[in-house]
């Protein structure tokens, strides 16, 4: 069931992404490097993928929202099993687990296609160039 609109998805990836970035310094867990640097490229290849993604918070429009949608499902799951494959596990789990979890829920509930207004504004650029 999808019932989360493209355009909140997109602000709340702008938010999450900078959470992400921030997560080692906010739950203290900075002293453990893998989970900082997972947590930290996490966050910078959501803030890109959706400045690049065609939907309503995009920049650049060139990534479709499906295949927007399946790059979070898959940083989720990497994200969410993390601790372990990475083994810091021992160290710290949870944000990653909750985060990783989270961005799984958000692909699977997101709707697959933008507005209707989007893409008659974006069909009307379109045909202005």
């Amino acid at each position: 069931m999808r019932f989360i609109p493209t355009r909140f998805h997109g602000i709340l990836d702008y938010i999450v992404g900078l959470l992400l970035i921030v997560s080692p310094w906010l739950f203290n867990f900075s002293e453990v490097t893998y989970a900082t640097w997972v947590m930290v490229a996490a966050g910078i290849i959501v803030l890109l993928q959706t400045v690049f993604t065609d939907f309503e918070v995009g920049l650049v429009r060139k990534i479709p929202m499906q295949s927007h949608l399946m790059l979070d499902f898959g940083l989720g799951v990497i994200l969410a099993l993390s601790p372990w494959i990475f083994n810091f596990d021992d160290q710290v789990y949870m944000p990653h687990l909750v985060l990783g979890i989270f961005s799984i829920l958000a692909s699977l509930t997101t709707h697959r296609v933008p507005s209707r207004a989007h893409n008659t504004q974006h069909a009307r650029q379109d045909t202005m160039h």
